[in-house]
Protein backbone atom coordinates (compact mmCIF):
# COMPACT_ATOMS: atom_id res chain seq x y z
CA UNK A 1 0.00 0.00 0.00
CA UNK A 2 1.01 3.51 -1.23
CA UNK A 3 -1.00 5.70 1.47
CA UNK A 4 -1.75 4.17 4.91
CA UNK A 5 -5.42 3.90 5.07
CA UNK A 6 -7.61 5.67 6.74
CA UNK A 7 -9.80 3.59 9.82
CA UNK A 8 -12.99 4.25 10.10
CA UNK A 9 -15.48 3.70 13.13
CA UNK A 10 -19.14 3.48 11.53
CA UNK A 11 -19.97 3.65 15.63
CA UNK A 12 -23.81 3.63 16.49
CA UNK A 13 -25.36 1.33 13.69
CA UNK A 14 -28.88 3.65 13.79
CA UNK A 15 -27.51 7.15 13.33
CA UNK A 16 -27.13 8.73 9.68
CA UNK A 17 -23.26 7.80 9.49
CA UNK A 18 -23.68 4.87 6.70
CA UNK A 19 -25.54 7.36 4.84
CA UNK A 20 -23.04 9.93 4.52
CA UNK A 21 -20.36 7.66 4.24
CA UNK A 22 -22.46 5.92 1.00
CA UNK A 23 -22.89 9.55 -0.58
CA UNK A 24 -19.14 10.24 0.23
CA UNK A 25 -18.17 7.30 -1.50
CA UNK A 26 -20.01 7.71 -4.39
CA UNK A 27 -19.35 11.65 -4.64
CA UNK A 28 -15.34 11.68 -3.94
CA UNK A 29 -11.98 9.55 -5.05
CA UNK A 30 -9.33 9.58 -2.10
CA UNK A 31 -5.84 8.34 -2.41
CA UNK A 32 -6.07 6.54 1.15
CA UNK A 33 -8.05 3.63 1.23
CA UNK A 34 -10.58 3.10 3.73
CA UNK A 35 -11.26 0.67 6.24
CA UNK A 36 -14.59 0.70 7.32
CA UNK A 37 -15.26 -1.33 10.87
CA UNK A 38 -18.95 -1.69 10.80
CA UNK A 39 -21.65 -4.12 10.24
CA UNK A 40 -22.59 -6.24 7.33
CA UNK A 41 -26.43 -6.83 8.36
CA UNK A 42 -26.58 -3.11 8.85
CA UNK A 43 -25.19 -1.69 5.87
CA UNK A 44 -26.66 -3.50 3.39
CA UNK A 45 -30.01 -2.78 5.21
CA UNK A 46 -28.98 1.36 4.99
CA UNK A 47 -28.01 0.59 1.29
CA UNK A 48 -31.64 -0.55 0.20
CA UNK A 49 -32.69 2.10 2.32
CA UNK A 50 -31.04 5.21 0.52
CA UNK A 51 -31.01 3.54 -3.15
CA UNK A 52 -26.39 3.38 -3.21
CA UNK A 53 -24.97 0.32 -4.50
CA UNK A 54 -21.67 -0.57 -4.11
CA UNK A 55 -19.25 -3.61 -3.57
CA UNK A 56 -18.56 -4.54 -0.08
CA UNK A 57 -15.46 -6.74 0.02
CA UNK A 58 -15.08 -8.28 3.56
CA UNK A 59 -11.59 -8.22 5.47
CA UNK A 60 -9.85 -9.68 7.97
CA UNK A 61 -8.21 -7.61 10.51
CA UNK A 62 -5.29 -9.59 11.59
CA UNK A 63 -3.93 -9.61 8.05
CA UNK A 64 -5.22 -5.80 7.19
CA UNK A 65 -1.44 -5.15 6.19
CA UNK A 66 -1.43 -8.17 3.89
CA UNK A 67 -3.86 -6.69 1.30
CA UNK A 68 -3.47 -4.56 -1.83
CA UNK A 69 -6.30 -2.21 -0.61
CA UNK A 70 -8.47 0.46 -3.17
CA UNK A 71 -11.42 2.14 -3.05
CA UNK A 72 -13.46 0.35 -5.73
CA UNK A 73 -14.59 -1.82 -2.66
CA UNK A 74 -16.44 -0.73 0.15
CA UNK A 75 -13.12 -2.59 2.28
CA UNK A 76 -15.33 -3.72 5.79
CA UNK A 77 -13.80 -5.62 8.89
CA UNK A 78 -17.45 -7.18 10.10
CA UNK A 79 -18.51 -6.67 13.45
CA UNK A 80 -21.96 -8.49 14.19
CA UNK A 81 -24.87 -6.74 14.91
CA UNK A 82 -27.91 -8.38 13.95
CA UNK A 83 -31.26 -6.55 13.16
CA UNK A 84 -33.98 -6.88 10.87
CA UNK A 85 -34.76 -3.50 10.11
CA UNK A 86 -32.58 -0.67 8.36
CA UNK A 87 -33.31 1.44 11.88
CA UNK A 88 -34.19 1.51 15.07
CA UNK A 89 -34.38 3.48 18.02
CA UNK A 90 -30.90 4.03 19.88
CA UNK A 91 -30.69 2.07 23.22
CA UNK A 92 -27.94 0.33 24.60
CA UNK A 93 -28.66 -2.78 22.42
CA UNK A 94 -25.83 -1.45 20.44
CA UNK A 95 -23.36 -0.88 23.37
CA UNK A 96 -21.56 -4.21 22.96
CA UNK A 97 -21.13 -3.70 18.91
CA UNK A 98 -19.70 -0.10 19.50
CA UNK A 99 -17.34 -1.34 21.91
CA UNK A 100 -16.21 -4.21 19.81
CA UNK A 101 -16.15 -1.60 16.77
CA UNK A 102 -14.03 0.59 19.14
CA UNK A 103 -11.07 -2.33 20.15
CA UNK A 104 -10.63 -3.72 16.82
CA UNK A 105 -9.69 -0.08 15.62
CA UNK A 106 -7.72 0.17 18.53
CA UNK A 107 -5.52 -3.18 17.94
CA UNK A 108 -4.85 -1.69 14.24
CA UNK A 109 -3.43 1.76 15.40
CA UNK A 110 -0.95 0.00 18.12
CA UNK A 111 0.32 -2.29 15.23
CA UNK A 112 0.74 0.87 13.19
CA UNK A 113 -0.49 -0.28 10.16
CA UNK A 114 -2.51 3.04 10.35
CA UNK A 115 -2.25 6.61 12.16
CA UNK A 116 -5.33 7.66 10.96
CA UNK A 117 -8.88 7.49 12.69
CA UNK A 118 -12.25 8.44 12.34
CA UNK A 119 -15.24 7.74 14.47
CA UNK A 120 -18.70 8.25 13.02
CA UNK A 121 -21.39 9.45 16.22
CA UNK A 122 -22.26 7.77 18.59
CA UNK A 123 -24.73 7.97 20.95
CA UNK A 124 -23.26 9.85 24.98
CA UNK A 125 -26.67 9.10 26.78
CA UNK A 126 -26.60 5.59 26.11
CA UNK A 127 -22.87 4.24 25.14
CA UNK A 128 -20.71 6.45 27.18
CA UNK A 129 -23.88 6.47 29.73
CA UNK A 130 -22.00 9.12 32.31
CA UNK A 131 -18.58 7.04 32.96
CA UNK A 132 -16.93 9.76 30.30
CA UNK A 133 -17.54 13.50 29.29
CA UNK A 134 -17.28 12.82 25.88
CA UNK A 135 -15.65 10.55 23.08
CA UNK A 136 -12.87 12.20 23.11
CA UNK A 137 -12.59 11.43 26.44
CA UNK A 138 -13.11 7.95 25.90
CA UNK A 139 -10.50 7.33 23.43
CA UNK A 140 -8.25 9.06 25.47
CA UNK A 141 -8.67 6.69 28.15
CA UNK A 142 -8.61 3.85 26.13
CA UNK A 143 -5.00 4.97 24.60
CA UNK A 144 -3.55 5.87 27.90
CA UNK A 145 -3.19 9.89 26.99
CA UNK A 146 -3.46 12.35 30.11
CA UNK A 147 -3.08 15.23 27.98
CA UNK A 148 -5.95 16.30 25.09
CA UNK A 149 -7.72 18.83 23.58
CA UNK A 150 -10.88 18.95 21.16
CA UNK A 151 -9.99 21.18 18.30
CA UNK A 152 -12.85 22.22 15.98
CA UNK A 153 -11.00 22.84 12.67
CA UNK A 154 -11.42 24.78 9.34
CA UNK A 155 -8.74 26.11 7.45
CA UNK A 156 -9.92 29.62 7.86
CA UNK A 157 -10.46 29.45 11.94
CA UNK A 158 -10.61 26.71 14.49
CA UNK A 159 -11.46 27.22 18.06
CA UNK A 160 -10.51 24.71 21.08
CA UNK A 161 -12.79 24.47 24.46
CA UNK A 162 -10.75 24.47 27.51
CA UNK A 163 -13.95 22.59 29.00
CA UNK A 164 -16.17 20.06 26.75
CA UNK A 165 -18.57 18.60 28.01
CA UNK A 166 -19.37 20.46 31.75
CA UNK A 167 -22.36 21.36 32.97
CA UNK A 168 -22.45 25.33 32.95
CA UNK A 169 -22.09 25.09 37.06
CA UNK A 170 -18.57 23.12 36.82
CA UNK A 171 -16.83 25.21 34.25
CA UNK A 172 -15.34 28.14 36.29
CA UNK A 173 -13.72 25.64 38.78
CA UNK A 174 -12.39 24.17 36.09
CA UNK A 175 -10.41 26.53 34.71
CA UNK A 176 -6.69 26.80 35.56
CA UNK A 177 -3.20 27.46 34.36
CA UNK A 178 -2.33 23.77 34.23
CA UNK A 179 -5.06 23.26 31.56
CA UNK A 180 -4.56 26.33 29.54
CA UNK A 181 -0.88 25.91 29.00
CA UNK A 182 -1.74 21.95 28.05
CA UNK A 183 -3.83 23.05 25.39
CA UNK A 184 -1.79 25.83 23.85
CA UNK A 185 1.08 23.39 23.91
CA UNK A 186 -0.77 20.71 21.62
CA UNK A 187 -2.41 23.40 19.67
CA UNK A 188 1.20 24.50 18.47
CA UNK A 189 2.48 20.92 18.04
CA UNK A 190 -0.50 20.29 15.78
CA UNK A 191 0.08 23.19 13.93
CA UNK A 192 3.52 23.05 13.48
CA UNK A 193 3.56 19.33 13.09
CA UNK A 194 0.93 18.77 10.49
CA UNK A 195 0.23 22.47 8.86
CA UNK A 196 3.81 23.82 9.06
CA UNK A 197 3.23 26.86 10.52
CA UNK A 198 2.88 28.48 13.91
CA UNK A 199 -0.66 29.33 14.91
CA UNK A 200 -1.64 33.19 16.04
CA UNK A 201 -4.09 31.97 19.15
CA UNK A 202 -6.89 34.27 20.60
CA UNK A 203 -8.13 33.13 24.26
CA UNK A 204 -11.48 34.72 25.64
CA UNK A 205 -12.78 35.56 29.25
CA UNK A 206 -14.70 32.94 30.97
CA UNK A 207 -17.12 35.99 32.04
CA UNK A 208 -18.98 38.59 30.02
CA UNK A 209 -16.79 41.05 29.04
CA UNK A 210 -14.29 39.76 31.04
CA UNK A 211 -15.28 41.34 33.78
CA UNK A 212 -16.61 39.91 37.24
CA UNK A 213 -18.16 41.30 40.14
CA UNK A 214 -17.41 38.11 42.39
CA UNK A 215 -14.36 37.96 44.92
CA UNK A 216 -13.04 35.25 42.10
CA UNK A 217 -12.29 37.05 39.27
CA UNK A 218 -11.03 34.17 36.58
CA UNK A 219 -9.79 36.56 33.87
CA UNK A 220 -7.84 38.28 36.10
CA UNK A 221 -6.25 35.86 38.34
CA UNK A 222 -6.00 33.22 35.86
CA UNK A 223 -6.72 33.07 32.16
CA UNK A 224 -4.37 36.73 31.75
CA UNK A 225 -1.49 35.64 33.77
CA UNK A 226 -1.21 32.73 32.01
CA UNK A 227 -1.40 34.05 28.91
CA UNK A 228 1.72 36.83 29.67
CA UNK A 229 3.52 33.51 30.80
CA UNK A 230 3.09 31.84 27.29
CA UNK A 231 3.67 34.72 25.86
CA UNK A 232 6.88 35.04 27.94
CA UNK A 233 7.87 31.43 25.67
CA UNK A 234 7.31 32.75 22.91
CA UNK A 235 3.58 31.88 21.82
CA UNK A 236 1.76 33.57 19.54
CA UNK A 237 -1.25 33.97 21.98
CA UNK A 238 -3.02 36.76 22.66
CA UNK A 239 -6.25 37.85 25.26
CA UNK A 240 -8.69 37.30 26.95
CA UNK A 241 -10.86 39.01 24.63
CA UNK A 242 -14.87 39.09 25.36
CA UNK A 243 -16.22 36.38 23.63
CA UNK A 244 -19.40 38.02 22.23
CA UNK A 245 -17.15 40.29 20.04
CA UNK A 246 -13.95 38.25 19.14
CA UNK A 247 -15.82 36.24 16.69
CA UNK A 248 -16.81 39.70 14.61
CA UNK A 249 -15.33 39.11 10.98
CA UNK A 250 -12.51 41.83 12.47
CA UNK A 251 -11.29 40.37 14.61
CA UNK A 252 -11.53 36.88 13.76
CA UNK A 253 -9.60 37.27 10.86
CA UNK A 254 -6.58 37.93 13.54
CA UNK A 255 -6.10 34.52 14.63
CA UNK A 256 -5.76 30.71 13.33
CA UNK A 257 -7.51 29.12 16.74
CA UNK A 258 -9.61 30.61 19.25
CA UNK A 259 -9.43 28.81 22.92
CA UNK A 260 -12.84 29.24 24.86
CA UNK A 261 -13.49 28.54 28.26
CA UNK A 262 -16.41 26.15 27.77
CA UNK A 263 -18.18 24.15 24.95
CA UNK A 264 -20.81 26.10 23.51
CA UNK A 265 -18.92 29.72 24.21
CA UNK A 266 -16.51 28.67 20.92
CA UNK A 267 -18.88 25.50 18.80
CA UNK A 268 -22.07 27.77 18.56
CA UNK A 269 -20.22 30.52 16.80
CA UNK A 270 -17.70 28.71 14.61
CA UNK A 271 -21.04 26.32 13.54
CA UNK A 272 -23.21 29.29 12.60
CA UNK A 273 -20.23 30.28 11.04
CA UNK A 274 -19.21 27.01 8.74
CA UNK A 275 -21.66 24.78 9.52
CA UNK A 276 -21.07 20.66 7.93
CA UNK A 277 -17.32 22.79 7.10
CA UNK A 278 -15.48 21.77 10.05
CA UNK A 279 -13.94 18.56 11.66
CA UNK A 280 -13.31 17.76 15.05
CA UNK A 281 -10.04 16.72 15.36
CA UNK A 282 -8.73 15.25 18.97
CA UNK A 283 -4.70 16.17 19.65
CA UNK A 284 -2.87 14.50 22.02
CA UNK A 285 -3.58 10.43 20.95
CA UNK A 286 -0.94 8.13 19.63
CA UNK A 287 -3.03 8.37 16.34
CA UNK A 288 -4.65 11.55 14.36
CA UNK A 289 -8.51 11.23 15.19
CA UNK A 290 -11.15 13.25 13.39
CA UNK A 291 -14.43 13.23 13.98
CA UNK A 292 -17.44 14.69 11.29
CA UNK A 293 -18.74 17.23 13.41
CA UNK A 294 -22.19 16.11 14.08
CA UNK A 295 -24.16 13.50 16.09
CA UNK A 296 -26.72 10.08 15.26
CA UNK A 297 -29.11 12.93 14.39
CA UNK A 298 -31.99 10.26 14.45
CA UNK A 299 -34.13 12.07 13.54
CA UNK A 300 -33.06 12.17 9.99
CA UNK A 301 -32.85 8.28 9.93
CA UNK A 302 -33.81 6.77 6.28
CA UNK A 303 -34.81 10.18 4.76
CA UNK A 304 -31.84 10.11 2.21
CA UNK A 305 -31.15 13.78 3.22
CA UNK A 306 -28.28 14.41 5.02
CA UNK A 307 -25.44 16.06 4.33
CA UNK A 308 -22.11 14.49 3.83
CA UNK A 309 -20.06 17.09 3.80
CA UNK A 310 -18.40 17.13 6.98
CA UNK A 311 -17.50 13.15 6.58
CA UNK A 312 -15.62 14.50 3.28
CA UNK A 313 -13.56 16.89 4.68
CA UNK A 314 -12.70 14.78 7.82
CA UNK A 315 -11.63 11.74 5.17
CA UNK A 316 -10.07 14.88 2.62
CA UNK A 317 -7.78 16.20 6.19
CA UNK A 318 -6.20 12.90 6.52
CA UNK A 319 -6.13 11.93 3.22
CA UNK A 320 -3.82 15.08 2.34
CA UNK A 321 -1.47 14.02 5.06
CA UNK A 322 2.04 12.02 5.08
Amino acid sequence: MTCKPIIIVAGEPNSIFFEIYLKTMSSKKFRSPLVLIASLNMIKLQMKKVNIKKKIRCLDFLRLDKYKLDNNYINLIDVNYNQSKAFEKISIKSNDYITKSFNLASKILKKKISNKFINGPISKKYFLNKKYLGITEYLADKSNSKKFAMLIYNEKLSVCPLTTHLPLKNVSKSINRKLIIEKVKLIDLFYKKYLKRKPKIGVTGLNPHCESIDINDEDKEIIKPTIKYLSKLKYKIFGPYAADTIFLKKNRNNYDVIIGMYHDQVLTPVKTLFEYDAINITLGLPYLRVSPDHGPNEKMLGKNLSNPQSLIKAISFLDNLK
